[in-house]
């Protein structure tokens, strides 16, 4: 029996992938599953979606004519352990694997996958899921997004398998090149209508606003 507890999907018993499989797409919104629990997600912020629809958009044009798609926010991602995610961007070049699971489309080949971090998230953009991501033979890169400050950690798996930080740019001039895809993204783009709060106001909104899902 499954329990709604906030933004978040609690079982008394462990969900199969199956189960999960046949309740993700009966449900009004996203849910991810990891490790037999099912987490719902919910809707994000402005900055979040300004960022989200900026990168896929530069994203887009540099890859247009090219072999490669870019999915924004709904398309599951499978790992090797038969987690599910939704990335907020995810590039697959050459031809996409997908396997079609009661209607609703599954990636098992992604390149590149891109998470904006918001304070609900980012332990488990930075653990769990960077994890699991890993396992996915065909990804190169993994990309981490502040959207309360001008931040972007770029990861790339080696020739050894192991994964390093490429880079970590933190300057309105900077600018993250994704070999791989061929692709460079400009801080100036992907932060493209974007305030900041001051660091004053930023902590007052956390503690008024407390967990986020986003």
């Amino acid at each position: 029996m499954m329990q709604k507890e906030g933004a978040r999907l609690r079982q008394e018993e462990y969900v199969t992938a199956e189960e999960y499989l046949a309740f993700d797409k009966s449900s009004e919104i996203r849910n991810e599953y990891v490790a037999g629990e099912i987490v719902a997600m919910t809707g994000a912020s402005r900055e979040h979606n300004l960022i989200s629809h900026n990168v896929s958009r530069e994203l887009g044009v540099q890859l247009r004519g090219k072999p490669s798609e870019t999915y924004s926010n709904d398309m599951r991602v499978e790992t090797k352990a038969s987690d599910y995610y939704y990335p907020d961007t995810v590039i697959v070049c050459g031809k996409p694997e997908i396997i079609k699971r009661d209607g609703v489309d599954t990636l098992l080949n992604p390149t590149v996958v891109i998470e904006v971090l918001s304070k609900g998230t980012e332990a488990k953009d930075r653990g769990d899921k960077f994890f699991g991501y890993r396992t996915i033979q065909s990804l190169k890169d993994y990309l981490l997004i502040s959207q309360e400050k001008m931040r972007v950690e770029h990861y790339t798996r080696q020739p050894n398998d192991e994964w390093i930080l490429h880079r970590d740019v933190t300057e309105t001039e900077g600018k993250i090149i994704i070999e791989s895809i061929g692709c460079e993204l400009k801080l100036s783009d992907i932060y493209e209508r974007v305030e900041f709060l001051p660091p004053s106001q930023l902590r007052s909104v956390k503690s008024e606003e407390g967990p986020d899902e986003a």
